[in-house]
């Protein structure tokens, strides 16, 4: 496995392990699978059971192949979709625990994952994906070539690590992070966000808590996944302790 430097906005070196080759072919075949299950039940039930195709008889053929698009659009924008709504993860990546991320620190974008998708004909689906493969093994980065055009990688989220005596609180060597772009946050404002926090949990002042998730996502740019406040800041500031375990 190779290992990606990313310099952050504070000038911090964030060591990386970039995803291996197994790691994302397992991945891209748990995401076939699904995609696989997904083609299969629109045939089973809308055409074997419904007869969904006796219906569309006297349709023209651009009306059927309307019909059609709608149905297995699904399977052509998965990854797409799914990397922008969960950050960078498929299904088959939030399994086998990987994630695109930007090589400069930041989140990536929909620009970016779309350029990646853009680029999964040739990864993927040339020449039996010989190309993605070799760019893969013979990058400096384990890059694709979609990665290459995006500027992004992909890591692997299960990095063991030791944690000393930090500002923050101790995670176990089992923890995997939610949230990439808290590293454009520096010690201070973790301190700050810590104590705020702390403070507002005491007085049970929800208010206060509101105001520094509101915060903290116009400043880094990240989305509450969670949906609770509380749970929110407190990952933040494991995810925090997990980025800048070298520090």
């Amino acid at each position: 496995m190779s290992e990606l430097s990313i310099n952050t906005t504070q000038n911090v070196k964030i060591n990386f392990i970039a995803a291996s080759v197994g790691e994302r072919l397992g991945a891209f075949f748990i995401d076939l699978f699904i995609i696989i299950c997904y083609s299969t039940a629109i045939s089973v039930v809308l055409f074997d059971w419904l007869q969904l195709d006796r219906l569309m008889v006297n349709l023209d053929g651009w009306s059927r192949g309307a019909v059609y698009l709608m149905l297995y659009s699904p399977i052509i924008v998965y990854s797409l979709v799914l990397e922008s709504i969960f950050e960078g993860q498929s299904l088959g990546k939030k399994l086998v625990k990987i994630k695109v991320v930007k090589i400069d620190g930041y989140q990536a974008g929909f620009g970016d994952y779309l350029v990646r998708w853009f680029f999964r004909v040739i990864d993927f689906f040339s020449l039996f994906g010989l190309p993605g493969m070799i760019a893969v093994v013979t990058s400096q980065k384990s890059q694709r070539l979609g990665d290459m055009a995006a500027g992004t990688a992909v890591i692997t989220l299960k990095n063991k690590i030791n944690i000393s005596h930090t500002i923050l609180e101790e995670i176990g060597d089992s923890y995997v992070p939610t949230y990439p772009l808290v590293i454009k946050l520096s010690d201070n404002d973790m301190r700050i966000i810590k104590e705020t926090y702390q403070k507002a949990e005491a007085k049970n002042d929800h208010e206060i808590i509101y105001k520094l998730v509101a915060k903290i996502e116009s400043v880094t740019g990240i989305k509450n996944q969670s949906g609770n406040n509380s749970d929110f800041i407190r990952v933040i500031l494991k995810d925090y302790n997990f980025y800048t375990q070298h520090m």
